[in-house]
């Protein structure tokens, strides 16, 4: 199984609706769960700013998704940067 983690930026990144940010992939027997942590690289989570040369984080709500596919996506919570 792979678990896949999307986040959506804030509307006024002007950003695509969800972008994959991180995935882990795990072994499972059939009927077998498991607890994953996926780590996400600030990064990805930032819009490349061509006038200074860098990633920035743009303030607002991201939501973040995870489940097995970009269409799957069980698992939804949202955070904050002021």
């Amino acid at each position: 199984e792979i678990a896949e983690v999307y986040a959506a930026l804030p509307e006024s990144a002007g950003e695509p609706p969800k972008r994959l940010v991180g995935w882990s992939k795990v072994h499972l027997e059939a009927g077998e769960t498991a607890t994953l942590s996926v780590p996400v690289d600030p990064r990805f989570l930032s819009i490349y700013n061509e006038t200074s040369d860098t990633w920035d984080l743009v303030r607002g709500s991201y939501k973040i998704m995870v489940g097995g596919s970009s269409a799957d996506l069980p698992l939804t919570a949202a955070i904050s940067l002021p």
